[in-house]
């Protein structure tokens, strides 16, 4: 297994690739997106509004070979390979998820970009089938130390406030029609989207040794903004993988939304879909409660057993790479620069000295959590 780094919007760059390789990674998942584009952040960044907030993407161009290459060989400068690249533009797929009028068109241009990241090199594309999206966060300072993190508690209201006409995932994808109701998807309806996309996508990526990776919920509610969700429970994802069974068909495992579930061990769940080689790569984060109340944490300061997720990985044999994911603030001129060093560094350290680490302490055990070990 190896550890890497996630770089979006301004870090996706010379400056980040420069970062990412200091700290000694050799992988890469890169976003495209310019999730800031047209909104003001501020009140959210600032711990007085729901969020995240994001912005308008009617006018993203499509992501061509051009696109795709430029940014492999930039990375490459530095001694770094792309891992992934994570994330459709809800512009280029909102009718995908909506199964709007423009759906025909947004799918061809989806296979397009399946066929450009195999051309260019790019072994995953992670993906999130989701109508509402990463939403229902505030920001506040409740990780360690009282450094700033993202909280989810949504009041009914919140949790309820509808999606208007012309938006998925947050982002602006086209005018709103002029009368038009607030956005309505039921999880049947997801579910029905979801295997279509599978059904034609998938035979796509086979051919171009890509492999399609499906994010879960985060927030795993059972609705949300008036939509129903997809992947928020571990069962769930067999469910998604059982829909177009192929190793094309994988995951892009997050500890952390797992956890955040009401049910579920997030240790036997790791260890299955680790040997059965479904994991396309990790999002490596922890979180202390879960829905409908959780914050994220520091990496070794959650519920989850860091270490022993290490190790289920190691004994399973999985050989991809694993990057942070939501990390806190650290208070200082450089919050997330510091937040993601010192999560890397620990990662590294845990992967280095995997070997060491002694037994599973999770293996044929049901209960869940560190307090395990000493039932």
């Amino acid at each position: 297994m190896r550890v890497g780094l996630t770089l979006t919007g301004k870090n996706l760059s010379e400056d980040g690739a420069r970062f990412a390789a200091e700290l000694g990674v050799g992988d890469v998942v890169i976003h495209f997106n310019d999730y800031a584009g047209g909104a003001d952040a501020g009140p959210y960044l600032t711990g007085g509004q729901v969020g995240p907030i994001l912005g308008d993407c009617r006018n993203e161009p499509a992501w061509d070979d051009e696109r795709l290459s430029g940014t492999v060989a930039m990375l490459a400068r530095h001694g770094l390979k792309v891992a992934a690249l994570e994330n459709f533009s809800p512009a280029h797929w909102s009718d995908v998820l909506l199964d709007g009028p423009r759906r025909a068109d947004q799918m061809d241009g989806l296979k397009r970009l399946v066929r450009a990241a195999g051309r260019a090199g790019i072994p995953v594309i992670g993906y999130n089938f989701s109508i509402a999206g990463v939403w229902g966060w505030r920001r506040a300072p409740l990780a360690r130390g009282g450094a700033t993190t993202v909280t989810y508690d949504l009041s009914p209201e919140d949790a309820a406030r509808p999606i208007p006409d012309g938006m998925v995932w947050n982002m602006r994808t086209r005018d709103a029609r002029p009368g038009a109701g607030p956005v309505r998807v039921t999880e049947a309806e997801l579910w029905e989207r979801l295997g279509r996309f599978l059904d034609e996508l998938v035979p796509v990526a086979e051919e171009a040794g890509v492999r399609l990776a499906a994010h879960p919920d985060d927030p795993p509610v059972e609705t949300l903004r008036g939509c129903g969700r997809l992947v928020n429970s571990h069962e769930k994802y067999d469910r998604l993988l059982a829909l177009r069974p192929s190793r094309a068909n994988a995951l892009e495992f997050c500890i952390g939304s797992l956890q955040e579930m009401a049910g579920g061990d997030v240790y036997e769940t790791t260890r299955r879909h680790a040997r059965a080689g479904a994991i396309a790569y990790v999002h490596f984060r922890n979180v202390r409660g879960k829905v409908p109340s959780y914050v994220e944490a520091f990496v070794d300061d959650g519920d989850v057993d860091m270490t022993e997720i290490v190790r289920i990985l190691r004994d399973e044999s999985f050989d991809g790479v694993m990057v942070p994911d939501h990390v806190p603030d650290l208070t200082c001129a450089a919050p997330w620069h510091a937040g993601h060093a010192y999560t890397v560094g620990y990662m590294r350290a845990l992967v280095a000295h995997a070997h060491l680490l002694g037994p599973s302490w999770s293996a044929g055990r049901r209960e869940e959590g560190p307090a395990a070990r000493t039932a």
